[in-house]
């Protein structure tokens, strides 16, 4: 492994491969690892460096790395040494203070360098001594790894050296202080922005200060024609605008904009940092998009939603653009990003009016599921009444039906009576039943006469869907129309009357419901159960309990559930559900037990249920046991972990008996 490791013509991934296999315990792994360190290729150099963190005798690799740094003209060893160095922690500070005094000043820069990397606060002061270093490289050194790690004393250090007469010190000073986020006065930075060389450096530090005249200048340095200094000014706008309450962003964009409006192609600007790399820039090109109000950007900003971190100020822009914004992002929907077009589509919803119902129903011809059920929600935002007309042609769409009822609702606050007629004239059409079910929720007693008309209609379907929109036009006439389709010769009707009655509540819903728990079509006999739950009927438990013992699986676990939610599963009936011969009748009955005050027999059963041939039951047994507390039953949870076979059930049990263990 050695050989292969040492072997300069060897294949790189053979070379990379074996330094993996070393292990980092054995006598030659350290000689082996640093022979990594001076490979040709940068990831063997990497793997003996993460190689040389893992062997035990860190003192040892410590001074051996320190050697390497030593090695002139073997830069990619001695890069590879610093790495493996910073990694090492604490263990390395001792020997790299111990470097700064060494009299090569290459060796005490790279000490310096490691340090910084390394994060250390105690050695600050260490670093505050090299800051005066006969050399310059050891002194820029010094002062980068403090704006990496220093603390009150660094920060004063780094900007008594703005005063410096070396450029490259003061540069580093500014660099540190950025990273610090401690800015000297503003006057200060002022003045540094005016020096060419100092300017990115400085703008940086601008974006530290509260918006306002630092905004101002930020924002004139985007007249510059260097891209770089631009983009420095871009990430300084956008560090001022983050974390901003709402006046204070006003002010910052009411600022900008009064300078941004005098440069010429600054637009031009923007949309190529919109475009860019680099995310603060981008963040910043979002704050500049904003105050601008530049329409044409609109497709450009909503393409930063790519970047998840910049989603929030992504939408804030688009909410800026007005509505020319608005209106280029709906026709280019079709060509965005699925990203893009994902958060266009909720800035829709947010920056629609009354004149976007066009616009919003020509984008519903070709868009995508997901994308049609934004445009509906935004259809009931315009508050248009233009938008109702094409919401009552979608309540026909099965997929968009529900919503489009809601949005619905909400134009009915602004627009009743357009709301009405237009579902008026939809039910006499016939257009779809769901119009019949939009009517008795937004219509109420007014729209009574149409619903005893239609209840009486021949089609099953739209006799159905009168009896439930009756229930919620008024509960009185809702209970009439309810008994009277209790008798209807088509099951559909029948249930809808079930679905009705356990809306509605009360004792009178609850005798009928009784009845219908009896009819001859089990669909009807399903929804009753689920209506006695709706409905809180607790008088009809003991219909429930005689259809916990059910051969049919379903009917018995929603009794079971109906029960719970009653509140009256009695000690019977969980015997009698957890007993039942099919699986999730039983898992239903262990979710009662979770939920109710348990007695000891059903513990016990839950007990014996460790062992039921089926892993989810036993998985679900092991939780129920877990939450009920109960220190007793940590034996029987103990002794099933020793037999369980099922890696999910080891899980369940596994906790529970954390759980009652209180570990």
């Amino acid at each position: 492994m050695s050989d292969t490791v040492r072997s300069p013509g060897g294949q790189e991934e053979a070379r990379y491969r074996a330094l993996q296999a070393v292990d980092p315990r054995a006598p030659e792994a350290l000689e082996t690892f640093t022979t990594g360190l001076h490979d040709e290729s940068w990831r063997v150099r990497h793997a003996a460096a993460e190689g040389l963190r893992r062997v035990p005798d860190a003192p040892g690799v410590t001074a051996r790395l320190i050697s390497v740094l030593g090695e002139r003209g073997e830069t990619g060893a001695r890069n590879a040494a610093a790495e493996a160095l910073a990694g090492l922690g604490p263990v390395a500070i001792a020997p790299l203070v111990q470097l700064l005094e060494h009299e090569d000043p290459d060796q005490r820069k790279l000490a310096a360098d490691i340090l910084g990397q390394l994060g250390r606060p105690e050695v600050e002061d260490v670093l505050l001594r090299a800051l005066s270093d006969e050399d310059l490289n050891v002194r820029v050194a010094a002062a980068e790894a403090l704006g990496h790690m220093g603390g009150d004393a660094a920060a004063r250090a780094l900007e008594a050296l703005l005063d410096a007469p070396t450029p490259l010190l003061r540069l580093a000073a500014l660099e540190g202080l950025a990273s610090l986020k401690r800015a000297p006065p503003l006057a200060r930075v002022m003045a540094l922005v005016e020096d060419a060389g100092l300017q990115r450096s400085a703008l940086r530090l601008l974006g530290l200060h509260a918006p306002g005249e630092a905004t101002e200048r930020i924002c004139r340095a985007l007249a510059s024609p260097v891209r770089s200094v631009r983009e420095a000014a871009l990430v300084a706008l956008g560090t001022q605008a983050s974390g901003l309450g709402p006046y204070e962003r006003g002010e910052l964009d009411a600022v900008a904009r009064s300078v941004l409006a005098g440069i010429p192609g600054v637009t031009a600007h923007v949309a190529q940092a919109l475009d860019g790399d680099d995310v603060q820039v981008r963040a910043g090109a979002l704050v500049a998009a904003g105050a601008l109000g530049e329409a044409s950007l609109a497709v450009a900003v909503a393409e930063v939603a790519r970047e998840d971190r910049l989603l929030r100020e992504v939408l804030f822009t688009l909410g800026q653009l007005g509505a020319e914004g608005r209106r280029l992002l709906l026709g280019s929907m079709g060509t965005l990003s699925l990203p893009a077009r994902t958060v266009a589509a909720e800035a829709l919803v947010l920056l629609v009016d009354s004149t976007s119902v066009p616009e919003l129903c020509a984008l519903l011809e070709w868009a995508e599921d997901d994308l049609r059920a934004v445009v509906v929600r935004a259809l009931g935002r315009t508050q248009s009444p233009e938008a109702v007309a094409p919401l009552v042609a979608l309540l026909a769409d099965q997929s968009l039906s529900s919503m489009a009822g809601r949005a619905l609702e909400q134009l009915t606050v602004t627009h009743p009576q357009t709301a009405l007629n237009a579902l008026e004239a939809a039910v006499e059409q016939r257009t779809t039943p769901a119009a019949v079910a939009a009517l008795g929720r937004l219509g109420g007693a007014r729209v009574l006469p149409v619903l005893r008309r239609i209840a009486r209609d021949a089609d099953a379907s739209w006799r159905a869907a009168a009896v439930e929109a009756a229930a919620r036009a008024d509960g009185e006439a809702g209970l009439e129309l309810a008994r009277g389709a209790l008798a209807d010769e088509s099951p559909r009707v029948r249930i809808a009357a079930v679905r009705s009655l356990g809306q509605q509540g009360g004792k009178e819903a609850a005798a009928f419901l009784g009845l219908a728990l009896k009819d001859e079509d089990r669909g009807v006999r399903v929804a009753a159960v689920e209506a006695v739950g709706v409905a809180g009927a607790k008088e009809r438990s003991p219909d429930l309990e005689s259809l916990v013992r059910h051969a049919d699986s379903g009917l018995a676990m929603l009794a079971v559930r109906a029960l719970t939610k009653l509140g009256t599963v009695g000690a019977g009936v969980l015997w009698d559900a957890l007993s039942h011969h099919d699986a999730e009748v039983v898992k239903a009955a262990l979710a009662a037990l979770a939920s109710a005050e348990a007695s000891a027999d059903g513990v016990s059963l839950a007990v014996s249920l460790l062992g039921h041939p089926r892993w989810d039951v036993r998985a679900a047994a092991a939780r129920v046991l877990g939450g009920l507390g109960r220190p007793e039953c940590l034996p029987a949870l103990q002794h099933a972990m020793t037999l369980e076979q099922d890696a999910v059930a080891q899980v369940a049990l596994a906790e529970a008996v954390v759980r009652l263990s209180g570990r």
